[in-house]
């Protein structure tokens, strides 16, 4: 062999021997070693099963299994307004096999729960958005209050009161928000779920609710509840002949009860990137923003870069809210 081939096949080989080394590197920094073939997932919801944050866990964990060919545990740990979840998420290993559902109520939490014994914004990192959930605002059909001016102008004559799942809940911090928009002082009821409360409604106990969709909407399809706005920035379409509370006049009261993904914060940037957008490929499947939609959830997919500053936004805009009226944690 002449020594000047002898040279170019020497010079192939270390080619491809330097390239065999570099894959895995290059796999890494793509996330392409995780999950490992044999992980387990697990995906914590702090709240009890059947709620919808549980409702899009199982669908996304389920599908997160189908395609990665991993197993993908639901973890139900409920308690502490969510914080017992994200408490046991926030402390485990970084490596991308344990994941935490959060809401709305986490964002709220920050501010409710200034002593936590872990940090939100440092010892969890966004994943991803999955959707939202607007709060309908409802009375009993019998009420004289007929829409949202209506709301108003009662809550300025005379006492009225308006119950929720709880103190800190998204129905509470609906209303809280409704008072500060109007300077008014409809008086806050918490009760221990939804449920009982949409019950109390019905029967007179209650003037109004900030409900959660799905705990109210079979209600009002069924005439023992007016549905007088809905908080979206657009018509909710099992509801079209319900308003906008912009539409109502009060294009500040937009509230959505949302819920995403989070996961330790030392999880490394690709595998985050890499899950995050995964989870956006599957909220964009054919047909699932209907299923979901029946459920109460407005499909909102965002991977970990938007999904950073809309948490970051709804930390402070609920801060406000929480300080101006003086909300405790139940």
């Amino acid at each position: 062999m002449k020594r000047r081939e002898w040279m170019q096949g020497t010079t192939a080989l270390a080619a491809a021997g330097s390239l065999g080394a570099l894959m895995p590197m290059l796999a890494r920094a793509q996330g392409g070693d995780y999950p490992k073939p044999d992980a387990t997932l697990r995906y914590v919801v702090p709240f009890p099963p059947g709620g919808l944050t549980d409702v899009m866990a199982r669908q996304i964990g389920q599908q997160l299994g189908e395609r990665w060919k991993v197993n993908v545990l639901v973890d139900n740990r409920p308690g502490g307004n969510g914080q017992i979840g994200a408490d046991l998420v926030a402390k485990a290993p970084p490596d991308g096999n344990t994941l935490l559902a959060v809401t709305l109520t986490h964002a709220a939490n920050v501010t409710l729960f200034p002593k936590s014994p872990f940090s939100f914004q440092k010892d969890l990192r966004p994943v991803a958005l999955l959707a939202g959930s607007p709060m309908l605002i409802v009375v009993p059909v019998a009420s004289p209050i007929q829409d949202m001016k209506g709301l108003v102008a009662a809550a300025k004559e005379r006492k009225l009161n308006a119950g929720s799942s709880g103190n800190g809940t998204p129905p509470h911090l609906t209303l809280a928000l409704f008072n500060d928009l109007n300077k008014s002082n409809i008086q806050h009821v918490p009760y221990k779920g939804g449920a009982p409360c949409i019950t109390d409604l019905i029967g007179g106990q209650l003037d109004v609710v900030f409900s959660n969709i799905p705990e109210s909407i079979a209600h009002v399809k069924g005439g023992k509840l007016r549905a007088l706005a809905i908080a979206s920035k657009t018509r909710y379409p099992l509801l079209p002949d319900v308003p906008t509370t912009a539409e109502a006049g009060m294009p500040a009261l937009q509230v959505e009860n949302w819920t995403g993904m989070m996961a330790p914060a030392g999880m490394p940037d690709a595998a985050v990137q890499k899950l995050g957008a995964e989870v956006v490929k599957i909220l964009a499947q054919p047909g699932l923003d209907e299923r979901m939609r029946q459920q109460g959830f407005v499909i909102d997919a965002r991977g970990p870069d938007r999904f950073a500053p809309f948490l970051a936004d709804e930390i402070a805009r609920w801060a406000h809210v929480i300080k101006a009226a003086a909300i405790q944690p139940g």
